[in-house]
């Protein structure tokens, strides 16, 4: 469970909700723990988190959980979550050779951007996993094995170099790596949590590109952002928007965000929500189409039509209102 931080005034929450989006992330190097649930340790020392100190895997480290879950953050739009009693060895760090070797339990990859200077590669048994394509991936140790649920990757094992796409699985335990299929549809805990985390990721996004000051538009470039207001990190691009097909979800710039949610609303009459077709013109019952992917959210989408413009809500909660009108309707 997160840390419940308690503020004296809404002026002091108000200056530190400012401070914390003018700091984003912009480290030179992967391994950031971007939130932990349960027990979970480095090096045999448990993790500790705060608004003010963020834990890092260093480079030969061992990251493991024991009744937890975790979300590390590798280069930016590379967030991987790891499930329960799991362990993974950094082996490389840097933005341009980040190198994980998973040694225990199962992990997922989402894949939100890429950039030719990202090299990414997660070592799973006798295999070698490099990412460079947007998507959502899982990685298993026992049995041992590499799904992709969204996307490509190349996989280097025993002298051949194997191509896994889209609904695509390879055993990895001795033998001729085959390329089989596997039922999308077929999910666990682990799959599920990392929807639920990946959707709350975007909620915050919209949320914190909107607060974000001018100032992030002029070569921040792309980042992993505090949202004080979600108590979590999302992820921030430099500029447009980038989206993941198979959470349909999407990553706003603080500009395409006032473009999506504040000046196209405003132009052509609708209101747009996070995911799905959601919201109504104020004054009509007409449901309208969402800009983003058409498969909507499982959860914490708006359906309020408050005046002025409709409301981004919160997994379950109230929704901020973009378009200067009140509090979106409660999340389904």
């Amino acid at each position: 469970m997160r840390p419940v931080h308690c503020f004296a005034t809404v002026a002091i929450l108000a200056s530190a909700a400012v401070t914390a989006f003018a700091q984003p992330i912009i480290s030179a190097k992967s391994g950031v723990i971007a939130n932990a649930e349960g027990k979970v340790l480095i090096d045999n020392a448990e993790v500790q988190q705060s608004v003010t100190h963020f834990p890092e895997v260093k480079e030969g480290s061992v990251l493991r959980t024991e009744d937890g879950r975790v979300e590390l953050m590798l280069p930016p739009g590379f967030m991987l979550r790891m499930g329960e009693n799991a362990a993974l060895k950094m082996v490389a760090n840097r933005l341009i050779d980040t190198r994980v070797e998973l040694q225990s339990g199962s992990a997922v990859l989402e894949v939100d951007q890429v950039k030719p200077d990202y090299n990414v590669s997660i070592a799973l048994k006798d295999a070698v996993v490099n990412l460079s394509k947007v998507g959502v991936y899982r990685f298993d140790c026992e049995p041992a094995r590499f799904k992709v649920f969204q996307g490509s990757a190349t996989v280097d094992i025993g002298g051949q170099s194997v191509m896994v796409g889209t609904g695509k699985m390879l055993a990895l335990g001795g033998g001729l790596a085959s390329v089989e299929k596997f039922d999308l549809e077929q999910t666990d805990s682990l799959d599920n949590w990392s929807r639920r985390q990946a959707e709350a990721m975007a909620v915050a996004n919209v949320s914190g590109a909107k607060y974000r000051d001018d100032s992030y538009s002029s070569g921040n470039g792309n980042a992993w952002v505090y949202n004080p207001y979600y108590d979590m990190y999302t992820y921030m691009p430099m500029s447009g928007r980038m989206c993941n097909q198979f959470y349909s979800l999407c990553y706003y710039s603080p500009s395409a965000a006032y473009q999506t949610f504040v000046v196209l609303p405003r132009m052509i009459g609708y209101i747009p929500s996070v995911g799905g077709y959601h919201g109504t013109v104020s004054g009509s019952s007409t449901p309208t189409a969402s800009p983003t992917l058409s498969r909507p959210i499982g959860s914490g989408v708006s359906s309020g039509g408050s005046t002025g413009g409709g409301g981004v809500a919160g997994l379950g909660g109230r929704g901020t209102g973009f378009g200067g009108g009140g509090a979106g309707g409660h999340g389904k």
